[in-house]
């Protein structure tokens, strides 16, 4: 007999996070390494993975240290990089609205592009889920990438090319695995709606990378898969 997923208690979303977990492990120790060949403290190391928390973000921080680049370029390169949280956030305010603010703080604090794809994988199942279970989503996430990161800063001296044991793939092949469940039941239930959103996003990212940066084409090719998404929603 099949297993249900559950979506209660705060061990529950500890359990629906062990994929990321997983390949936290693998990019967080990479970016610790990385984070170490540019002269970061192993202090350093854990401040920053503890309050930028972003794995793009960091390697970015990291790229950028190694050319001298002015703080204030620095900032605004990751503001521009992670202000697509701003979208992922507004998605999931509706339903967390009940919920005290120090809850929502929580929740939005701690909400990455892992995360946010484990919970709108769950939404879609319509099953009830608690602010107990998406802070152990959260938390278990946080913990897992902070730990990655200070062990890629304690032993990367060992590991000068992590990129030879495939670790800078991680990231990449979690993406497509969370890609993958995200769109699964969607494509079952409505399958020409959900093959014209992804053929837009596909169509629109490729236009808009030919005319701007990387960043601002996810957001713009995200704002139109949202809008054609919900023009076709009851067509």
């Amino acid at each position: 007999m099949e297993e249900v997923q559950r979506y209660d208690s705060f061990s529950d979303g500890v359990k629906a996070c062990v994929p990321t977990m997983l390949g936290y492990m693998g990019i967080g120790f990479a970016a610790g390494v990385v984070e170490k060949g540019v002269g970061l403290s192993l202090l350093e190391i854990l401040l920053l993975s503890l309050f930028v928390y972003a794995g793009s973000g960091q390697f970015i921080i990291c790229g950028l240290l190694a050319i001298h680049a002015p703080i204030s370029t620095i900032i605004l390169t990751v503001f521009l990089v992670n202000s697509r949280h701003f979208l992922m956030s507004l998605s999931v305010t509706s339903y967390f609205k009940p919920n005290s603010i120090l809850n929502n703080i929580g929740i939005g604090s701690l909400l990455t592009d892992e995360s946010y794809g484990v919970l709108v994988t769950a939404l879609q199942e319509k099953r009830p889920l608690t602010v107990k279970w998406m802070h152990g989503l959260n938390v278990a996430a946080y913990f897992t990438w902070v730990l990655a990161n200070v062990c890629g800063g304690l032993l990367g001296q060992f590991i000068p090319d992590p990129n030879r044991f495939g670790l800078d793939f991680a990231l990449t092949a979690m993406f497509l695995g969370l890609c993958l469940f995200q769109i699964e039941l969607p494509l079952k239930k409505r399958t020409q709606q959900t093959l014209q959103v992804v053929t837009s996003v596909v169509i629109a990212l490729i236009l808009f990378m030919r005319f701007t940066s990387a960043e601002i084409a996810v957001i713009a090719a995200t704002l139109i898969g949202c809008l054609i998404g919900t023009v076709t929603h009851d067509a």
